[in-house]
């Protein structure tokens, strides 16, 4: 368990000061899933334990945490925790042991350890809400071993309070994981509205299913290459050029819808600019990570994720500018009018600067 101790050092170092400004509540789980056992090591900051539960075990000055009051709160401590901490097998509570063990970590810290015995073994989910029940801004980083091998780790917060242990497995891969990622990649592309409004510019001008999927093709085979590599640690490039760069693109699809109408060679921009929203889509997995035990298969769900979200973009969007077209042609045969491209070029350019100068000026 050389991880936990250089992460338990790490959490109380970086949180130590830090959270005696009341500006950081961070928190970690060293959870360890043998058979149907789990075992949770829940680390907090002293200081943090006091203002969650109500207690006074730390000097509010230095962080320190006095012993004796410690042990005098343990009741009270292992209460707030229990209440807040659970895990379920397939959906059905696993037996917390009623003895909950506390203790002092390091000289701020302190740590609970919490066993459950699960009634089988299936899809494991830990979940938590320590903390963001004072705070919806505090954090809790949970590391996941089993069988003695580290599995991955997540960060909790006020919105996201579970996360998977153990998934059921099917021809050798994780379904439960898979199915997760799928749905995040999903969640991506329907809660990103700058993807959307790019995605939107690119289709603008196009009116043949041939050029559709060249543009489609080349921009996803463009951000895999991309969301793979940052993903996979091989290429990192800061969010503060990231996003202001996806902005930029934005802007530029929809100026180019006034200066060129020639939707056969889009397909080559598409694929550059593609690349940069690549290393947006990666920002994701970056805050939530990816399963040590199953990389690829998890990177590639996502991937077929934010693909199907696109796909479903598509398949509005087209569909509705070719009923206008057919509208506005009023008997003539049907054409896409510049009418219709201008002035929704005209927003997603308006709404790309604003993002660009939110996310230099403003960030």
């Amino acid at each position: 368990m050389i991880g936990r101790a250089v992460l338990a050092l790490w959490l109380l170092a970086f949180t130590g000061g830090a959270a005696l400004a009341h500006s950081v509540n961070f928190a970690v789980a060293f959870v360890v899933v043998q058979g149907t056992n789990v075992a949770v090591n829940l680390t907090i900051t002293g200081t943090d334990v006091d203002r969650a539960a109500r207690l006074r075990i730390a000097d509010p000055a230095s962080g320190l945490v006095d012993p004796l009051r410690l042990r005098a709160a343990e009741p009270q401590l292992s209460r707030y925790i229990a209440e807040r901490t659970t895990v379920t097998v397939d959906g059905a509570p696993c037996v917390l042991a009623p003895a909950i063990e506390i203790s002092a970590e390091s000289d701020t810290g302190v740590s609970a350890q919490l066993r459950f015995a699960c009634p089988r073994e299936g899809t494991v989910v830990y979940s938590s809400r320590a903390m963001v029940d004072f705070d919806p801004a505090a954090r809790q980083a949970v590391m996941v071993w089993e069988g003695g091998d580290y599995v991955q780790a997540a960060l909790l917060d006020a919105e996201r309070t579970t996360t998977l242990l153990r998934s059921r497995m099917w021809l050798g891969l994780p379904v439960d994981v898979l199915l997760e990622y799928f749905q995040l990649g999903v969640e991506h592309i329907f809660l990103g509205i700058d993807h959307i409004a790019f995605l939107i510019a690119v289709l603008l001008w196009a009116r043949r299913l041939g050029a559709l999927v060249k543009i489609v093709t080349a921009f996803t085979v463009a951000h895999s290459i991309t969301l793979s590599l940052a993903a996979l640690g091989v290429v990192t490039i800061p969010s503060s050029i990231v996003e202001p760069a996806i902005a930029a693109t934005i802007v530029f699809v929809a100026v180019e819808n006034f200066m060129s109408r020639d939707v056969e060679h889009r397909w080559r921009w598409t694929f550059a600019l593609g690349l940069v929203h690549g290393f947006g889509f990666a920002s994701v997995l970056a805050e939530r990570g990816l399963p040590q035990n199953a990389l690829a298969s998890s990177l590639a769900a996502f991937n077929l994720g934010v693909e199907f979200g696109q796909l479903v973009i598509v398949c509005v969007v087209l569909p509705l500018m070719l009923a206008a077209d057919r509208t506005m042609a009023r008997g003539a045969p049907p054409e896409r009018k510049a009418a219709l491209v201008y002035p929704f070029s005209a927003i997603v350019a308006v709404l790309g600067l604003w993002w660009f100068a939110e996310r230099t000026l403003l960030g």
